[in-house]
């Protein structure tokens, strides 16, 4: 025990003795943080670097902000409604700061497509998805409801023993496919 002021107290974890403890007005961290130090994450720095994106097998440099930008975008059209609303929201930012001085940019891509090549214009569509996304000449799988739309199609017309095991082989889930019940070459 310790005697302070005519007061008995027990000196322990969270009980300093009265000599130890901060004077009232007094700060504790006298010199304080040192200048030029913070303790912000340095966002500038990591969303300023460059880096490398592939889109449909070409690659591209761009920073990552503008990376994370087109990926919250992606996320936004492919349903996420919470990315939609952020990539909005940086959007409006953006063109708030920005103001009405300038029209914004247009950039214009055109794709070539090799004559009788339908495989760039398949995955976009989501009929068909590459088996290997970073190789240009992966083999690409038909979706299961794209095979059934085209069966439909045939209406009395059936395939070839043949034509029908090339048919399951370039399904991506043959499984999952709803075969005709003429069909014989089954997953």
């Amino acid at each position: 025990m310790s005697k302070t002021g005519g007061r008995n107290y027990e000196v322990g974890y969270g009980k300093a003795p009265a000599a130890a403890r901060f004077e009232k007005g007094r700060s504790g961290n006298p010199k304080g943080r040192p200048r030029g130090r913070t303790n912000r994450p340095p966002y500038d720095v990591v969303l300023g670097q460059v880096v490398t994106i592939r889109e449909g097998g070409v690659e591209r440099r761009l920073t990552a902000a503008e990376a994370f930008l087109l990926h919250m975008t992606k996320s936004g059209l492919d349903g996420d409604s919470a990315a939609a609303r952020s990539t909005m929201a940086a959007i409006e930012e953006a063109r708030a700061r920005r103001g009405s001085r300038e029209a914004p940019e247009l950039k214009i891509v055109w794709v070539v497509v090799e004559p009788g090549s339908v495989n760039s214009a398949l995955a976009p569509l989501r009929m068909a998805t590459k088996l290997d996304p970073y190789r240009d000449t992966a083999r690409i799988a038909l979706e299961p409801w794209l095979v059934e739309e085209a069966l439909a199609r045939l209406g009395e017309r059936q395939l070839t023993l043949e034509e029908q095991a090339k048919v399951v082989k370039a399904t991506r889930r043959p499984k999952k496919v709803r075969w005709p019940e003429w069909w014989e070459i089954h997953p």
